[in-house]
């Protein structure tokens, strides 16, 4: 019987996605992943090499999808807002990603394996709010790396600190009514970031 290559690269995957999320990736360890994915740990390393490989493997994999997902495109003012309100959803949808996110955070040594790749995916998200800000579109207040980052932040913090939420709120995500506040403040408050401020006359 010829081997599911394909079919174990993938369980791997969801092992090392399961594990990375709940204990960064220096509590998870190549054995538990191997365990989990019903392989060997040899399997592991031939398919992705060591456990830094595979985890950034892992969250490089996770930040493409939702950047294919949720593309970024601004030809009117209100986009930037629904940009927020749709990686809100995906974000509650998907919460291993905050936890990737904030888990590589924790071990930053100033720079990721991959972080010229990664760069260019944020780098076009800014320059998009650039044109948009010189094309009068967005308010020009802010640097428009800075303003992306606030958004970014606006809409996915609610996944990356679950707990606040809850103790700000008084309830949890599983509220459709609180969901769907939250998720109105985050709409509302990133129109208000890139609504343009009239500018002051002489």
């Amino acid at each position: 019987m010829a081997w599911d290559v394909e079919g174990t690269k993938h369980r791997i995957y969801q092992a090392a996605l399961a594990e990375f999320a709940a204990h960064g990736p220096d509590g998870t360890t190549v054995d538990r992943i191997a365990k989990r994915a019903q392989v060997n740990r040899e399997r592991v390393y031939n398919y992705f090499g060591d456990k830094s490989a595979l985890f950034s493997a892992v969250i490089r994999s996770e930040l493409d999808k939702i950047a294919q997902a949720v593309p970024l495109t601004i030809t009117r003012t209100t986009d930037l807002a629904e940009f927020a309100g749709r990686t809100f959803d995906y974000q509650r949808a998907h919460p291993d990603l905050a936890r990737l996110v904030l888990w590589e955070g924790l071990s930053d040594t100033g720079t990721v394996p991959d972080e010229l790749t990664r760069t260019e995916l944020y780098t076009g998200k800014a320059n998009a709010v650039a044109a948009a800000q010189q094309a009068g579109l967005i308010d020009d207040t802010l640097d428009p790396a800075h303003l992306m980052f606030l958004i970014i932040a606006l809409s996915s913090y609610w996944s990356a600190a679950p707990q606040i939420a809850r103790m700000l709120s008084g309830t949890d995500a599983q509220d459709a009514t609180e969901t769907a506040q939250r998720r109105a403040a985050v709409v509302h408050a990133a129109r208000q970031l890139a609504t343009p401020r009239p500018k002051p006359t002489t």
